[in-house]
Parts: structure tokens; C-alpha cells; sequence
């Protein structure tokens, strides 16, 4: 596994990072009523997560999302590591989309106006993917060669 990202893979990286960064830091402090929202909507499309506490839930979604944007903005974190971070990371987040009722048009994977937002976030999925295949192609064609 190649120890430091590749100077082509920072831009990826380092955009999807600014903005995971940005959405677990803003969502560190929140209060009661955001905790409480953000959760409900993970909890609709994940009904396993009904049963956990709405603040607890809040604070480690915001967690998970600092470490992984400081993860993709490290370069000796290896892009198979962070790619496959980020794809599962962005899995759940197009879940969550294609769960949550309202978000799509009936019958259609296109997003409605409040669906746009989560919708979007299938290039951090693209981004994650390419990554991650880029990595296992590499890994591949170097064992070919022996």
C-alpha cells in the first residue's frame, strides 16, 4: 500500500475534505434542537439509529466527519485508506437521500428542490470510488509484474 497520496489525488481529497471538515466542526456545538433534527432525519432512513440518544448521535456523526476530513487532508494517509473511508462515508449519505421521502421526485432518482442538497453529495461517492480503484488497479498491475 502506497504510504503518501499521490500529488494528483490531493485536489480530490482535499476538496472533499474542506467540506466534511466544515460540516463536522459546525456541527461540534450543536444544541438541543439541531441534535435532535439531525438525528430524526438519520433515524428515518436508518431506523436502527432510533435508539440512540439524539446528542450522543450528533456528537459522534461530527466526530467521524473532523477525523475524516483530517484524514483525507493528510497525505501519508494512504488513498485506499481515506477513498474507502470517504465511500462509505458518502454511501451514507446517498442512503439517506434515496430513503428519506420528499427527497426524490415520485418514481424517479431526481432530486426534488429539498432533496438537491444530500443529492450532490454523490461526487464525494465518485471522489471515494476512484480513489479507492485506483489503488487496487495500481496494487494489481504491480503484482502482475513479477
Amino acid at each position: 500500500m502506497k504510504i503518501f497520496a499521490r500529488p494528483h489525488q490531493l485536489p480530490p481529497r482535499v476538496s472533499a475534505a474542506a467540506i466534511i471538515l466544515n460540516s463536522g466542526l459546525d456541527l461540534i456545538h450543536a444544541d438541543e434542537q439541531r441534535a435532535a433534527a439531525t438525528h430524526g432525519m438519520a433515524a428515518g432512513a436508518y431506523p436502527f439509529l432510533r435508539r440512540m440518544d439524539p446528542a450522543l448521535f450528533t456528537r459522534l456523526l461530527a466526530r467521524s466527519q473532523v477525523a475524516l476530513g483530517a484524514a483525507l487532508l493528510a497525505p501519508f494517509v494512504p488513498s485506499l485508506v481515506a477513498g474507502a473511508a470517504l465511500t462509505g462515508f458518502a454511501a451514507g449519505l446517498i442512503g439517506l437521500y434515496l430513503r428519506t421521502p420528499g427527497m426524490r421526485e415520485e418514481g424517479s432518482p431526481r432530486p426534488t428542490p429539498q432533496g438537491l442538497g444530500v443529492a450532490k453529495d454523490v461526487w464525494l461517492l465518485g471522489i471515494g470510488l476512484g480513489l479507492v480503484v485506483e489503488e487496487l488497479r495500481d496494487r494489481q498491475m504491480s503484482g502482475c509484474q513479477h
